[in-house]
């Protein structure tokens, strides 16, 4: 699969704009880690939560770039000690494509035995992203086949990469949410592919 030479920058602008959360925000803190460099493809996922009685805002923006992965997250804050007015968080990550260990995609496509068409539209995606920043580990006590035996056998475990992850959902975000998410997916994967 070969890998989108248009720039998107544009295209990137108008979803953020489309979003209608502080734009020129979001749209100042991705161009500084996006740094001049094309944007190949793209994410923006608005995600507002709700926290007691108070609706909280996070957007989440993903580019690939023709080196490099860059995750970008804005949150809306209420006043406190640190500001007295509302105030946003950005954070932006920068990850040579090089350092890309993993590219996870998981489709939920619902009633499968009604599917006919030979490309189903999942229901739902979630894609992992893994580069080694973050390494979970799940351990859990050993045990031997024999139910009688009471000895020690230590702990198993995984090691897991869990940078980034992110869930779309047709009832939630809309079938064009979830088909983006699969775009994606698919040109990071093309962009990692080892020669």
């Amino acid at each position: 699969m070969s890998v989108s030479t248009h720039d998107q920058s544009a295209d990137l602008d108008a979803a953020i704009e489309q979003t209608g959360y502080y734009p020129a925000v979001v749209r100042s803190g991705v161009a500084a880690a996006v740094a001049g460099e094309s944007v190949v493809s793209f994410l923006v996922q608005h995600e507002p939560t709700i926290d007691r009685d108070e609706v909280r805002r996070h957007i989440t923006v993903v580019v690939l770039t023709p080196s490099r992965l860059i995750l970008c997250h804005t949150d809306e804050h209420a006043p406190d000690d640190l500001l007295p007015q509302p105030y946003t968080a950005t954070s932006t990550e920068a990850v040579k494509l090089s350092q890309v260990k993993s590219v996870v995609v998981n489709r939920m496509v619902a009633n499968p035995a009604e599917i006919t068409s030979t490309v189903p539209a999942p229901a739902e995606a979630v894609l992992t992203i893994g580069w080694g920043g973050i390494n979970r580990v799940d351990l859990e006590p050993a045990t031997c086949s024999d139910p009688q035996c009471e000895a020690d056998h230590g702990y198993t475990g995984v090691v897991a990469s869990d940078d980034f992850s992110l869930r779309v959902s047709s009832a939630a975000d809309g079938q064009n949410a979830v088909d983006r998410l699969l775009e994606f997916a698919a040109s990071l994967s093309a962009a990692t592919q080892v020669d």
